[in-house]
């Protein structure tokens, strides 16, 4: 692990070359997986706060579960999470013309109609990130499903912290994470050396 600041990064988020490749794996973090994405406290309100706004950027399925079980639903492992459609696709997704899945919430924020882009935890995916008692764990999750992106991260040549720049940003600052890409070349030019 290396820390940054207060941080506790796994090595991978410097070494792994990662970028989102959506027209292979068509959005499939998505729809896999044991649960629906991590929520917080504060995301729960803000999703209540903004349902109307991208509620008609949802599907029928997402909304009827959304009814039935509400914005965000207590976890098997006891946290807030999205809930899924049939235990599957978050009921947030949207399906594009091309089959890709896609997050109405984002949509919603890309056409202006919310500030809030989206949960942290799928912006900053394939970050993880556990608290500590005195740190943040940051972890990188390899996932089959991502296959494409490591290819597509080689063929960028862009790692783990640099695709999740933006949402690093959101979540710590851009003087953090400034302070994670010195570290990182610092890192590596040790490694390397």
């Amino acid at each position: 692990m290396i820390v940054v600041g207060n941080k506790l990064l796994s090595e991978d988020i410097f070494e792994v070359q990662f970028s989102c490749d959506i027209g292979a794996c068509q959005g499939a973090c998505c729809v896999e997986g044991s649960g629906g994405a991590p929520l917080s406290e504060e995301e729960c309100a803000i999703l209540d706060d903004i349902f109307d706004d991208i509620k008609p950027y949802l599907r029928k399925e997402g909304i009827d579960v959304i009814e039935k079980e509400g914005l965000f639903v207590v976890g098997r492992d006891g946290t807030l999470e999205t809930p899924l459609i049939e235990d599957r696709a978050c009921v947030y997704t949207t399906i594009s013309k091309n089959g890709n899945v896609l997050c109405g919430i984002e949509q919603a924020h890309r056409e202006g109609k919310i500030e809030w882009k989206k949960p942290i935890s799928c912006h900053l995916y394939p970050i993880r990130i556990k608290e500590l008692i005195d740190f943040t764990a940051l972890n990188y999750h390899k996932w089959s499903i991502c296959n494409s992106a490591l290819s597509c991260g080689i063929a960028r040549e862009t790692t783990v912290l640099e695709f999740c720049k933006e949402a690093l940003v959101r979540r710590f600052g851009l003087e953090w994470y400034e302070e994670a890409l010195k570290t990182m070349k610092v890192w590596i030019d040790e490694k390397n050396a």
